[in-house]
């Protein structure tokens, strides 16, 4: 292989497109000047699309995980009721933050590689009526699932006025996302995902019901008091100092996908999916999700006659291609492919060729070319023009 060539089709972080590259090598400028603020007043109404909010998303130099921390905080006080919805390592990750700062914890634990059911959640929440938030991920990136977030909040609503709360960094910007018609109070996402952007950036929308709730928490923390990015916001400033390199680097991701349009950036993220199953489908190796709950961000494939870490293994070696491992209670025995982002039909196609030349030098038998002619095929069916 070259030496400077690698294919990164992991679950974020994603590549960076080359115009996002170039935008982030601008030169520096002040952090409290004119064009700093002429570059949040560009960024700001066109995220607020992306989030499908009306409300304003803000932006705070830090982690996914920073996003989901200030979520917490911000929503709910210690010692208060709070249902964790756990479908896997992400929905596990929101409860220990919670279980962090003293919150009372009810986990709701989902099978590893399905989707919850929202009846279920709203049967479960009438035995919980001091519960004031409800936490979920939209994409659990463990397991490659999406969860039906858009039936959530309706179906919490008729038992609960519990906050609805959503890690939504491994797809927003990938998949459909109408925060405000769907009745989410807070959404989190980070930079490194669909965003197309290297770590260092998580959004944070908040509904007006939310803000209510917040405004009256006495501890909302310092760095990450979402009501003083709120207030900066309107003054078309931050906080703190910000992200300014990320922030060159977000105003072009949005240009980018404007230019693409929303729905076709969606559909290009259903068309690989779908393209990356039917491959492992006519190669007759298991996914771990069924078609309704999969993701159009990362496929997750769990082997049963070969060993997932010395496949992975040796893609890298043979190809200098990374995909990911399981985690936790997944991990060494699933692996997972990112197809989110700067990422396309012709990257799945080579990504499924190396795969299949990977499966031949593991020992597997498999008939070459057969799991890249069943992604031509749903190419040719689905498919822009």
């Amino acid at each position: 292989m070259l030496q400077d060539q690698q294919f990164l089709r992991i679950p974020g972080p994603s590549p960076i497109p080359p115009s996002v590259q170039r935008a982030m090598a601008q030169p520096m400028i002040g952090h409290r000047g004119s064009e700093t603020s002429e570059l949040l007043r560009s960024i700001t109404p066109r995220l607020k699309k992306v989030f499908g909010t009306e409300q304003d998303v803000m932006i705070v130099a830090g982690s996914g995980t920073a996003g989901l921390e200030a979520a917490v905080i911000n929503a709910v006080m210690p010692k208060e009721e709070v249902l964790v919805i756990v479908t896997g390592a992400f929905g596990a990750r929101f409860a220990q933050i919670c279980e962090a700062y003293g919150i009372r914890v009810h986990n709701y634990e989902v099978e590893w590689g399905k989707a919850f059911d929202p009846l279920e959640i709203q049967q479960h929440l009438r035995s919980l009526p001091k519960v004031r938030a409800v936490f979920a991920t939209f994409c659990e990136t463990s397991t490659g699932v999406i969860n039906p977030i858009h039936e959530l909040a309706a179906a919490v609503h008729e038992v609960s006025d519990a906050l609805i709360i959503v890690d939504g960094v491994s797809c927003v910007g990938g998949v459909e996302t109408k925060m405000d018609d769907w009745g989410i109070d807070i959404m989190v996402s980070g930079s490194q995902k669909a965003f197309m952007l290297p770590a260092g950036l998580m959004f944070v929308a908040v509904s007006e019901r939310a803000w209510d709730v917040i405004d009256a928490n006495p501890n909302r923390g310092f760095y990450l008091n979402l009501s003083k990015y709120r207030d900066n916001l309107e003054k078309d400033t931050t906080p703190f100092t910000p992200a300014l390199s990320l922030l060159f680097g977000l105003d072009q991701v949005l240009t980018m996908m404007e230019k693409e349009g929303l729905e076709n950036v969606y559909h290009r993220h259903t068309l690989m999916k779908e393209m990356t199953r039917a491959a492992f489908h006519a190669l007759d190796i298991p996914l771990l999700t069924n078609d309704t709950d999969a993701s159009g961000t990362v496929t997750a494939i769990q082997p049963k006659d070969f060993d997932a870490e010395e496949f992975r293994k040796m893609i890298k070696k043979e190809f200098n291609l990374s995909v990911a491992g399981g985690q936790e209670r997944l991990k060494g025995k699933i692996y997972r492919i990112g197809h989110m982002g700067y990422c396309s039909p012709a990257d799945v196609l080579q990504t499924i060729g190396m795969m299949e030349l990977g499966l031949m030098k593991i020992g597997k038998n498999i008939e070459l070319g057969k799991g890249v002619a069943a992604a031509q095929r749903i190419y040719l069916e689905k498919g822009q023009n």
